[in-house]
């Protein structure tokens, strides 16, 4: 576990969230709406986020991705970071995703939540590099990867579905020297 403030610690995702992740996006339905795709209802139970877990669990230990939870010091899930689609080989990448509870935005959690996994990334998985996406409206997430020393790379075109349609993505990336 890695301390972010004097609240909150990031740490991987381990068997056993799965009520506290319902919990955590049951919360922030609405909140997390725009910027994410379409769920079901099946999504915000107990049940399918514990399954979930154990699937992160074994993409971790497979080296395909590490999911981490910011939890509060009540023992509540307020955010997710995540590295997924981990690619070695010439390539030594991977994807950046993250989200943070309505309650706790502007703060500077993500900021920290993300400076830690950057760290993670270079130290521990050995990792080239880090691409992130963010719709073109979401500045607030874009501020988020400057502060860590992202630069936009491009634009794609309808590049995720989100919210149920067909988004414009901007794309960044972060060069971690190992």
């Amino acid at each position: 576990m890695r301390p972010l403030d004097a609240e909150h610690t990031l740490r991987a995702v381990r068997t056993g969230d799965g009520a506290a992740l319902a919990r955590a996006y049951s919360a922030n339905r609405a909140h997390l709406a725009p910027w994410e795709p379409t769920r079901s209802a099946e999504f915000f139970t107990a049940e399918w986020q514990e399954n979930h877990v154990r699937q992160c669990v074994d993409d971790a230990a497979a080296g395909r991705s590490i999911r981490f939870v910011i939890e509060s010091s009540d023992g509540e899930i307020r955010g997710r970071v995540n590295i997924n689609n981990i690619v070695r080989g010439a390539f030594w990448s991977a994807d950046l995703g993250y989200w943070i509870d309505a309650s706790r935005t502007g703060r500077g959690l993500a900021t920290w939540a993300v400076a830690e996994v950057l760290d993670y990334a270079r130290s521990e998985l050995r990792l080239h590099r880090m691409q992130a996406a963010t719709l073109r409206h979401n500045e607030g997430s874009q501020r988020v990867l400057a502060a860590n020393g992202f630069e936009r790379i491009g634009l794609a075109p309808e590049y995720l579905k989100i919210a149920g349609e067909w988004q414009d993505h901007l794309l960044f990336q972060r060069i971690l020297h190992a």
